[in-house]
């Protein structure tokens, strides 16, 4: 063992700590709300944060929060990006020092913190790592016993992990201890779905007390049993489970806006009796005039609650109705088969989710779904008139020596091309909640979650028929999530999307792809859950993917009866196409004559004629997709 990793790395039990104590009076907000406290809020706290305030590059990012832990409480910690929640949280595991407030945590508490970037200092090995956050009484078997768990066996050079090895090691560092309190900051971040059930069932029998920082709404509703909402700086606490959080956050808004009309309301009225209503009673004009005062004091120190990204994606014309085809594709590398024998067929509209356990081969499969990288073995084949537009996970497209400004605009000007209209790039920065400020900020110090958005406005500023997202939920906030569930909700093209978040793939796809082990991949209708479903499973406990289970039949939606195609059939297949193609061509032309905004005055009669035979050629052209696909697809069956 590395006495420099035990030293650096080692979270020892940490005592009574106070900080700058700050006097208390006329500092809580005037829309904090009281709850009902809930019983184990009656129990001497073993970690209370009270006052806590901080201020980073001249903002203030903590401004009196409070956090009160329980024995046995389970908190999930929420809030914007950038507000203040991993701070609050360091402070609580005193790695960082409140600039004012008092921090204190009871006498004998063991406290683990699991940070998003963890720092492996000195050790060599997952193995040394983990045990070097243990403690003198501590099991050292529990180290090892939680790495196999987690499918890493503690010989891992710490030096070569991927984020998936290097968050899974942190989590056993964090476990092994059996803290009294432990502090988790983004947990999910870089884990594959199997290390996040396996996760979710660690914590559900964890007997110590919880603060859970995450994104990831399943693993919020399924672990935690009260809310600490950090906004604008301070805290408030919903003593309910994640799942009523949203109704109350919004609640809580509603009244506060209301709050707000009052007191404009009211000094309105004050205003109006400072010029006309003074009377010689100078005692009570004196005290008017003092509340005029502080009424205009709280209204000018009200900060408003941050908005929600305005997400709308730039559409292109339509493509074909059948944007892909893959039939056995196969794809090794270096003898290991990452796709065996994988059909499947992507219709325009269709929303695919792809999942599975990290290194399985899901970004792989991707790439060869839309033509990017070619099978060893098997046919693909892409649909017409597609528009593609990517977002990646590594997010290595940003070059984190551009401005913001320069990463939206191109480096040209000071205008954005978003939906074939120019936009200056301040207005549209705003519709992604960026500070007007923030357009000379250099990509590379921008948070996760701001690069996040970045991507995503870059992205969708692009006209796109095709969308292809490689896990976009990292490091958003709730409320941006809503806001792209919404707008993949209204897109009118096809999305592939790779994910971990279970509640997003659901609200989201409408097929599942997943890692079935040893290459092969099976297609599900629905969403995660519904995948889980039919395959007559609950939440897996292993973290590496099974390579013992039978190939599923696959569930997408019912193929043909392979039946031989008749020669008829032969002659329609051959020249369907070429109809088509005709179809579009006089379809244009229709369209072209109705653009006449002058022809119905002029000639009524031809305005009626040739709006008829564009609804007959539309109708014409959508039977003929049809048919074609049908017998595509027969053909395929057939083999």
């Amino acid at each position: 063992m590395h006495i420099a990793c035990r030293h650096q790395q080692n979270v020892a039990k940490t005592h009574i700590r106070d900080v700058s104590t700050r006097e208390a009076g006329g500092n809580t907000p005037p829309w904090t709300l009281n709850f009902k406290p809930r019983s184990t809020r009656l129990m001497p706290p073993i970690l209370h944060l009270q006052d806590i305030h901080y201020t980073l590059g001249g903002a203030p990012l903590l401004a009196g929060a409070e956090l009160a832990v329980a024995p046995g409480d389970r908190l999930c910690l929420v809030g914007r990006n950038g507000s203040g929640k991993s701070t609050l949280l360091r402070i609580a595991a005193n790695l960082l020092p409140a600039q004012e407030g008092v921090v204190f945590l009871q006498p004998g508490t063991t406290v683990r913190y699991l940070p998003q970037e963890p720092d492996f200092g000195a050790c060599a090995t997952t193995l040394a790592y983990v045990e070097a956050g243990l403690g003198p009484a501590d099991d050292p078997h529990r180290a090892t016993s939680l790495l196999h768990e987690l499918g890493l066996n503690g010989t891992e050079q710490t030096a070569n992990l991927s984020g998936g090895e290097a968050r899974r090691a942190a989590l056993a560092r964090a476990l092994a201890p059996d803290p009294d309190l432990l502090l988790l900051d983004e947990p999910t971040n870089h884990l594959d779905l199997p290390a996040i059930e396996w996760l979710e069932q660690a914590l559900a029998s964890f007997r110590g007390a919880l603060v859970l920082i995450s994104h990831d709404r399943r693993l919020l509703e399924r672990a935690g049993r009260a809310v600490v909402w950090l906004d604008r700086g301070t805290t408030r606490r919903m003593d309910r489970g994640f799942g009523q959080f949203e109704a109350w956050r919004d609640q809580v808004l509603t009244e506060e806006e209301a709050t707000q009309h009052k007191l404009a309301r009211q000094i309105v009225r004050e205003e109006h009796w400072m010029r006309y209503g003074v009377t010689a009673r100078r005692k009570r004009n004196v005290r008017r005039v003092g509340e005029l005062a502080a009424l205009r004091d709280a209204k000018r120190s009200y900060v408003r609650a941050l908005g929600v990204a305005k997400l709308e994606a730039a559409e292109s014309e339509g493509s074909g109705k059948l944007v892909a085809v893959a039939k056995n594709i196969t794809k090794s590398f270096g003898g290991r088969a990452v796709v065996k024998d994988f059909s499947t067929r992507i219709i325009r509209g269709d929303r695919v989710g792809i999942v599975g356990p990290n290194g399985a081969g899901k970004t792989t499969l991707l790439r060869m779904l839309t033509g990017a990288l070619p099978p060893d073995s098997g046919d693909i084949r892409l649909g017409t008139n597609l528009q593609v537009v990517s977002l990646d996970q590594t997010r290595a497209s940003l070059n984190p020596d551009s401005t913001l400004s320069e990463t939206l605009t191109g480096g040209a000007g000071d205008t954005v091309d978003v939906r074939g209209e120019r936009r200056h790039v301040i207005g549209y920065m705003k519709d992604f909640l960026f500070r007007p400020e923030q357009a000379r900020t250099r990509v590379g110090v921008l948070s996760g979650g701001e690069r996040g958005r970045l991507m995503l406005a870059v992205a969708l500023a692009k006209p796109s028929n095709l969308m292809i997202l490689d896990e976009p939920t990292n490091d958003l906030d709730l409320e941006t999530l809503d806001m792209l569930q919404d707008m993949l909700a209204d897109y009118q093209g096809t999305v592939l999307l790779v994910s971990h978040d279970r509640d997003f793939l659901d609200r989201v796809v409408t097929s599942t792809i997943a890692a079935d082990g040893d290459g092969r991949w099976v297609e599900y209708a629905g969403g995660y859950s519904d995948m889980l479903s039919q395959r007559g499973e609950t939440a897996r406990p292993a973290a590496k993917p099974s390579r013992t289970r039978a190939p599923l039949a696959q569930t997408t939606a019912a193929k043909p009866a392979s039946k031989k195609l008749t020669f008829k059939d032969q002659h329609a297949l051959k020249t369907l196409p070429g109809d088509m193609e005709t179809l579009h061509r006089r379809i244009a032309q229709h369209q072209a004559i109705l653009a006449d905004a002058g022809l119905f005055a002029r000639d009524a009669a031809r305005f009626h004629v040739v709006s008829a035979a564009l609804a007959a050629d539309e109708a014409a052209l959508l039977a003929a997709e049809e048919r074609w696909l049908e017998l595509e697809l027969r053909r395929e069956a057939a083999g």
